[in-house]
């Protein structure tokens, strides 16, 4: 059978790593658990190449002779990420810089310059020698490009000067710039390039939005020559990757994605109670948090390249410090792995398969632990082996289900992070505040209300409408009518004019647009559009708002008009001063002595379309509500609130159904359809759940 038919299950696995090897003893155990994939190679630079010129390269063949011997595939992870201290001590140069101008020291990953000519050129010789040494393996089924690139914006001398050529090339002379930035504002305009300031120093918003694009060039331009070279040596039928940690500084995966035969991303969690639902723990961390959240970076990856996709990475064991150790309950790991299934991911890898014993990352959990012996982690996972392996084709190459569909815009979170519509302390140092979070907060907190009302969301970007760097338009709105009848754009703070003038065609043609805060405030440079706002869209929408007002308290909201809001529904941070007249139908409003003046929700018909207004950021219940509303066919939302579902189509034609209940509490759910396990023909009419339990069926055919 090829990869291709079956989910691909396993774990990064670093023989090298390991203080005595026992590669024989976990490849058999890795076979005894399902497990038939193993990511390997991304983190040995030093290893491959100890000194300048001096490559080892035969360690790896043992690693891939046993799996191969066992049926396990492999992926190649370059090494670019982690470059060997021998090249920076040769080559200081590649060092990158910080934001302080100071050289980043060695001792941690990716302080080197990507655009760095030495590092280039020392990259492409130890990707060759690899690539050329093991193409030929018949265990090896792709390559990885660098490792979740893009992780901090470098400021090196070099990358500057580049970035004034870029900057002269798109705008030709001093005077343009000096027009389309504004810098008559604070005596910044320049009379030469020389004199434009360090990006270091830099307080202006059209600034930063272009060197935040630069940056992200840099990083495509990375993965773009690994991938040509590979190519260019690999067999065919071998695929190029990248495991993205989507959101990086200076990262476009969007674009970049055009590189890769298929998207990976990386898609840690908070385990224990912050897998709750409807109200997770929130970890004190950078990962994700409540069962929408792994919801949200699965439908993000698959919607990088709108296909399926692999998770590259995700959690072992509990993902942290020393002080930070949660392991997941027991069943939590099957309901993370088919949540990411269910939402179009053919591979999960852990990361990673054993436990460190030295490193940075010692007490970043595996699938074993430190004593190397199989225990609860690992007999949870190969249950979860043994059901993806009884599965089989069924859950590969699926087309998730859609309720609707969401913009995801990331100029808008580049420009959300330099002028947030809210931050913590903001009130302290406004104009130096930056949120880097704001713009997937305010995404999240709308995505989570469909996925808690029982609504799917189908991610596209911005760039895959609208590519502004080629001004084209990519799809027509009459053609994503057909394909997406519902779209809902929130914090789409930075939209070009073309794509304003197309999401107006789309409601004239007979979409269903549905607007949130912060949207299509400021164009392609960051500037504030001259329109009432929303801009582009006031002389269809009959509502508009001229003021908005942070919240330093949460705000209660009431419904009418057949909109039932629950309990405990409130607007936080952020309210657009909304103002209609009565071409527009108000559905929902504040109860507030201030802000009832205000509509927090209207709706009204454009052309052969619909156009929804929202005004404010909405809390849990809030959002779940206006779900509730926008969408009313409820026959897959379940009465318990710790139930869930998410379904799909596989290639058979099939509709799957996979039903979660993110709770300690057993419990018995009626099923609107007949549905039938995968590889049982019984009709079921309901399904019993236990505590942090998975169902996966599949609508029953006579």
């Amino acid at each position: 059978m090829s990869y291709k038919d079956k989910m691909l299950f396993g774990a990064a696995y670093y023989d090298e790593y390991q203080p005595i090897s026992r590669l024989d003893d976990d490849i058999k155990m890795m076979k005894d658990a399902h497990l038939n994939v193993i990511r390997v190679g991304e983190g040995s630079w030093s290893h491959w190449e100890p000194e300048d010129g001096k490559f080892t390269l035969d360690w790896l063949q043992p690693v891939l002779d046993k799996a191969n011997e066992n049926g396990i595939h492999a992926i190649i992870g370059v090494p670019t990420f982690a470059i060997p201290q021998w090249l920076v001590r040769k080559y200081p140069e590649v060092a990158a810089v910080d934001e302080h101008g100071n050289r980043r020291f060695f001792g941690s990953r990716e302080e080197h310059s990507l655009s760095d000519p030495v590092f280039k050129y020392y990259s492409r010789r130890v990707i060759t020698k690899i690539v050329e040494r093991y193409k030929d393996h018949p265990a090896v089924i792709g390559w990885q490009l660098h490792n979740e690139p893009g992780l901090l914006i470098d400021y090196s001398p070099d990358v500057f000067e580049g970035f004034k050529d870029y900057l002269r090339n798109k705008y030709k002379t001093v005077e343009n710039l000096n027009k389309q930035w504004g810098l008559v504002y604070w005596s910044h305009e320049i009379s030469t390039w020389d004199d434009l300031w360090k990006p270091e120093g830099n307080a202006q918003p059209q600034y930063d939005i272009e060197w935040r694009r630069y940056q992200s060039h840099l990083t495509d331009n990375l993965l773009g020559w690994q991938s040509d070279l590979i190519k260019s040596i690999a067999p065919q039928e071998q695929f190029i990757t990248v495991n993205y940690d989507q959101g990086r500084d200076a990262l476009d995966e969007a674009r970049s994605s055009k590189h890769l035969d298929i998207a990976s991303s990386d898609i840690y969690y908070h385990m224990q109670d912050g897998m709750k639902s409807p109200h997770p723990d929130k970890p004190q961390s950078w990962f994700t948090h409540g069962p929408w959240q792994i919801a949200e970076k699965a439908d993000r990856t698959y919607s990088l390249k709108q296909q399926p996709f692999y998770v590259a990475e995700t959690d072992g064991g509990p993902i942290g410090g020393a002080g930070d150790n949660y392991p997941a309950y027991d069943g939590q790991w099957q309901q993370a792995g088919w949540q990411m299934v269910s939402r179009g991911a053919e591979m999960i890898e852990y990361w990673h398969w054993q436990q460190l014993h030295y490193g940075t990352e010692t007490y970043w959990g595996g699938i074993l632990p430190h004593d190397r012996k199989p225990g609860r982690v690992y007999q949870e996972i190969a249950k979860l082996g043994k059901q993806f392996a009884d599965a089989g084709d069924q859950v590969v190459n699926l087309k998730p289900d859609e309720d609707i569909a969401m913009l995801y815009s990331i100029k808008s979170r580049w420009g959300l992070s330099f002028e947030p519509y809210h931050a913590q302390g903001a009130e302290m140092d406004p104009h130096k505040t930056r949120n880097p979070q704001a713009y997937d907060h305010m995404f999240n907190a709308f995505y989570a209300g469909a996925y808690l009302a029982g609504k799917q969301v189908h991610i596209i970007h911005d760039s895959q409408i609208y590519d502004d760097e080629a001004d084209k338009i990519l799809i027509q709105p009459a053609d994503f009518v057909k394909k997406h009848p519902m779209l809902m754009v929130v914090a789409d703070y930075i939209s070009s004019d073309k794509f304003v003038n197309w999401m107006k065609e789309y409601v004239e043609k007979g979409g269903k647009l549905v607007i949130g805060p912060r949207t299509t405030y400021a164009d392609d440079l960051a500037r504030i559009r001259l329109d009432t706002k929303p801009a582009g869209l006031s002389d269809i929408a009959d509502t508009n708002y001229q003021e908005f007002s942070n919240l330093r308290r949460e705000v209660p909201v009431t419904g009418s008009k057949g909109f039932k809001v629950a309990e405990g529904a409130k607007a936080i941070e952020w309210i657009d001063c909304l103002r209609t007249n009565n071409d527009s139908e108000v559905v929902a409003n504040y109860d507030d002595l201030f802000f009832k003046n205000f509509p927090m929700m209207t709706k009204q018909s454009v052309g052969e379309g619909e156009l929804t207004v929202i005004g404010a950021v909405p809390n849990q219940e809030l959002a779940k509500s206006i779900f509730e509303y926008l969408l009313p066919d409820n026959s897959w939302n379940f009465t318990n609130e710790h139930v869930t579902q998410s379904s799909a189509i596989n290639k058979n034609g099939d509709h799957l159904h996979f039903i979660f209940n993110w709770s300690w509490d057993p419990t018995t759910v009626e099923l609107p359809v007949e549905c039938q396990k995968l590889n049982d023909s019984t009709p079921l009419q309901k399904v019993q759940l236990g505590a942090w339990d998975v169902v996966v069926l599949k609508e029953h055919k006579d």
